[in-house]
């Protein structure tokens, strides 16, 4: 069993606690859009008594294209993610691309994301743990699992245990992604709770030439997989409508198919964690 960490008294990862769902667009295209699709997840997640974090990025800052939409910026960004926590109490997350990033970020949020292709960057890792927020790390795409553990020593040795480890699929080839759902338990076996990317687990890296595709029909199921093993946390990006989304639209979940995706995972999450 990994150790617990309590972010309030509602969400609390690891341990034999519920799991947790971090979910939200893939990026900030506008207030509107945040705001509408946080209120809709917190009051389905209150329906199904899912403890929950909000999650939207404030910029993509690793496009497939140059000229690809990147978000508000981290002013901005982050002034409509501390209106999200005060309009309808919830914690959120974003991730941060610069070790210089981190100081600023840490004022408004409660866990700090760190993409995969960043994963090994000891600056930014430093930078995040002395935040003292928890800090959540997406493994590398080129990563095997048990090389988690030096990234988890990193972030140690400021002294932050404050250590979340989301698995996000593995490069398969050129432009494709495999989840190795044994690397859920050996990252698990680090100490940290374990997140399940659902969503980035089902890209395209690349796929449509200057945009990533993704096959969003994997998600309720590698998800109901993750969910067996008895993950702390299951990670999706949720749009109102993806097809339209300026980021990761192929593998997002619809807003108004989540319930009916969620429902199994926290049947399945249940019945694995009275075991």
């Amino acid at each position: 069993m990994t150790k617990e960490i309590v972010l309030n008294e509602n969400v609390k990862f690891g341990g034999n606690n519920p799991f947790v769902l971090i979910a939200g667009p893939c990026m900030i295209e506008s207030e509107d859009l945040v705001m509408k699709t946080a209120e809709t997840i917190k009051e389905i997640t209150t329906k199904l008594n899912i403890p929950y974090v909000f999650k939207a990025s404030f910029d993509k800052a690793n496009r497939s294209s140059i000229h690809s939409e990147r978000g508000p910026g981290i002013e901005k960004g982050l002034e409509i993610l501390a209106k999200v926590k005060k309009e309808f109490d919830l914690p959120v997350t974003s991730d941060i691309h610069e070790a210089s990033q981190a100081e600023q970020a840490g004022e408004v949020l409660d866990i700090i994301q760190i993409p995969a292709f960043l994963c090994r960057q000891t600056d930014l890792l430093v930078a995040a743990a002395n935040t003292n927020k928890i800090v959540n790390v997406k493994k590398g795409q080129f990563l095997a699992p048990w090389d988690m553990k030096n990234v988890v020593t990193k972030l140690q040795e400021t002294g932050n245990e404050q250590i979340l480890l989301t698995e996000r699929g593995s490069t398969f080839g050129y432009n494709n992604l495999v989840v190795d759902m044994r690397s859920l338990i050996t990252m698990s076996e680090l100490g940290a709770p374990v997140v399940f990317d659902a969503t980035h687990s089902v890209q395209i890296p690349g796929g449509n030439g200057t945009t990533t595709g993704g096959k969003r029909e994997f998600v309720p199921h590698l998800s109901r997989a993750a969910a067996s093993i008895g993950v702390s946390s299951i990670f999706m990006e949720v749009h109102p409508n993806p097809d339209e989304a300026m980021s990761d639209g192929p593998n997002m979940v619809k807003l108004h198919e989540l319930e009916e995706v969620l429902k199994p995972i926290k049947q399945i999450d249940q019945l694995i964690k009275q075991y």
